[in-house]
């Protein structure tokens, strides 16, 4: 029995980014990117990459800071829908996924924030991430929105509350070109009701 269904959607890939390696720790602003490439640590030269990472304060009730664990955030990943609703609260004409240092925006999959724990997305080269959980709003995008729209940096928290899609991990390398669909399988498992 398979604990993997296909779900009945699949995003187009509208836009793909790369965090250079070696950016300053405050700041997350990724460059576009045509085509990507993943293996095993996500993708090479990327500020994320690597199959084990150091602890952050994410986990701080769990491991010392700077702890080796498991890379589960290799790649970030976001909705186009919830990109135009962030850009619309905060009165901005556009919202651009550089400032949230994205890997991957698709759009036509509704709620992405909220796809469980465990889900894959595949794309026809095989590639094949697994997603860890919603990545929530934090304060590095409003210092990267401020510093290209003055004045807008502090509004984007509240309006990215439940739009700030969701982070990833590889689980089988290939590679992703704007353009690509990628298919959302979910776990078959019931929700968890202790």
């Amino acid at each position: 029995m398979s604990t993997m269904k296909e779900a009945a959607y699949e995003g187009e890939v509208t836009w793909l980014g790369l965090v250079p390696e070696g950016i300053a720790n405050d700041r997350i602003h990724a460059e576009p990117r045509a085509a990507l490439d993943f293996d095993m640590g996500g993708t090479r030269g990327e500020h994320h990459y690597g199959e084990t990472r150091a602890s952050c304060v994410r986990v701080t009730m769990l491991y010392a800071r700077g702890t080796r664990i498991r890379n589960v955030r290799q790649v970030s990943i976001l909705a186009q829908e919830d990109l135009d609703m962030i850009a619309d609260k905060m009165g901005l004409d556009r919202f651009d996924p550089a400032w949230l240092g994205a890997s991957i925006v698709l759009r036509g999959i509704p709620d992405l924030s909220h796809v469980p724990p465990s889900s894959r997305l595949q794309g026809a080269s095989g590639l094949t991430l697994t997603v860890d959980m919603e990545n929530l709003p934090c304060v590095l995008p409003g210092r990267e929105i401020e510093r290209e729209h003055p004045g807008f940096g502090k509004a984007f928290k509240p309006a990215a509350a439940g739009r700030r899609g969701v982070t990833a991990w590889v689980e089988h390398p290939g590679s992703l070109s704007r353009g690509d669909r990628m298919r959302l399988f979910v776990p078959t498992q019931q929700p968890w009701s202790p």
